[in-house]
């Protein structure tokens, strides 16, 4: 990437860190990077893979997430901090995006009672079957590792299909729908590891797609991981 664009974008990632609570707009975000609205808009959905009103949708969410967690401040006063008139829709926006209540997140210390998604079998013929390994970095991360199919760059919402792994190592998901999906990682302890693919194309014809993925640490780059994660039921996988 260029270093102009870089250091754009960075500007533009801070400024919405900066102002989580201010009614920002794309050309107060494009002004700060000292680009125009449009060239802006396409450049940073170079670098992050996602609008940059997406990306400040994002960055407001992760944070209500870190106040509800962390702090006593009440449910709509956290709505206000981050940028939301009405708490009411910052309720419903939480909701839908992190798949729990704001109340119950708290209450659940950030985790989400799920049903696996990979329980949810289509009705028809089976779908594809997207299966690889999810490598650790040099050092190695302990812990837990969510796997997880989205329709978006954005973790958020249900995932298509999901699997919670002991560790780094061969992971499956099986019945995938068809569809264009990005595969995630995460590792659900305090290392800061991820790793992204996608999109990932599935289509009924392709009985199989292997897809390898390798952990690293979180960029300023990177959207926040919204969705609250299942609760922990590790898998052991022979593949």
């Amino acid at each position: 990437m260029d270093e102009i664009v870089r250091r754009a974008v960075e500007r533009a990632i801070v400024t919405m860190e900066e102002k989580l609570g201010e009614p920002l707009t794309i050309d107060d975000i494009a002004r700060s990077a000292s680009f125009s609205k449009f060239h802006f808009s396409r450049l940073f959905q170079q670098a992050t893979g996602v609008s940059p009103g997406r990306f400040l949708s994002a960055l407001r969410l992760a944070e209500a997430k870190r106040l509800l967690l962390t702090t006593s401040i009440t449910v709509t006063d956290i709505s206000h901090r981050v940028g939301y008139n009405s708490v009411g829709t910052f309720s419903s926006r939480f909701s839908t995006t992190v798949g729990i209540s704001p109340a119950a997140y708290r209450r659940l210390s950030g985790s989400a009672p799920l049903t696996p998604s990979d329980q949810r079998r289509s009705a028809g013929p089976r779908g594809t079957i997207v299966r690889g390994t999810v490598h650790a970095p040099p050092g190695g991360v302990p812990g837990l590792v969510f796997v997880g199919l989205f329709p978006s760059r954005i973790t958020e919402g249900r995932p298509a299909r999901h699997v919670v792994l002991e560790a780094p190592g061969p992971y499956l998901l099986d019945d995938v729908p068809e569809g264009s999906w990005h595969l995630v990682a995460h590792c659900e302890d305090d290392s800061g590891h991820i790793a992204h693919h996608g999109p990932v194309p599935t289509r009924p014809e392709v009985a199989a797609t292997l897809v390898d993925l390798r952990l690293r640490p979180v960029r300023m780059f990177d959207p926040p991981m919204l969705l609250a994660l299942p609760a922990r039921h590790p898998v052991k996988l022979a593949v």
